[in-house]
């Protein structure tokens, strides 16, 4: 019987999904910063890659498999996407400009519309926000991530949650009575984040 060695790609693939895991169960359905992630997380119809990109033409060429993937995919057994990267953007800046990239390839591939790319990072920081401020918190998680949402659910969700529109205000108040010292003690920093 072959076992994997903590340095096989098999096992660093498995403790990076099981830290962004843990932060889908703690943070986003455990604070209920989306009310929509708990459905499809129980059901298990989130698909999670981990990206092996070390440059950007590389995670261009992963997120346009990806994108296709998903379109293609049916959407109870694949409803969404987690591309997790830990090898790459660690900056927040470069992590950003990707994201420019992201969404013209969605417009090359006609895909604006009918799938949606949302953004996560260790360093979030909102435009009008300190980067210590505790609101940012709503959108970081334990690596950067492209998250990949299918328009149809995203649409189905909101109508079946009455004022959807007040969810962000909604995860800042969250967030400001949890404070920094309360996200601390969620434990969410994963040990083998770069």
């Amino acid at each position: 019987m072959q076992t994997s060695s903590p340095t096989t790609p098999e096992h660093h693939d498995h403790a990076i999904i099981a830290a962004t895991q843990a932060w889908i169960e703690q943070a986003v359905i455990g604070l209920n910063l989306c009310p929509f992630a708990k459905a499809v997380y129980v059901k298990q119809q989130i698909r999670y890659v981990v990206s092996t990109a070390k440059e950007v033409e590389a995670l261009v060429t992963e997120l346009e498999s990806e994108l296709q993937a998903l379109q293609a995919a049916d959407p109870t057994q694949i409803d969404t996407t987690l591309i997790i990267i830990p090898d790459m953007l660690s900056d927040f800046l470069d992590y950003n400009d990707f994201l420019s990239l992201a969404d013209k390839l969605l417009e090359d591939l006609e895909l604006d519309g009918e799938i949606q790319i949302a953004s996560f990072h260790p360093d979030y920081q909102f435009a009008d926000a300190e980067a210590d401020d505790i609101e940012n918190y709503t959108n970081r998680s334990p690596y950067p991530i492209l998250h990949l949402l299918r328009e149809a659910s995203i649409e189905r969700a909101v109508e079946a949650f009455p004022e959807a529109e007040m969810i962000f205000e909604k995860n800042m108040e969250t967030l400001r009575k949890l404070g920094h010292a309360g996200w601390q003690k969620l434990d969410l920093i994963p040990k083998t984040r770069y």
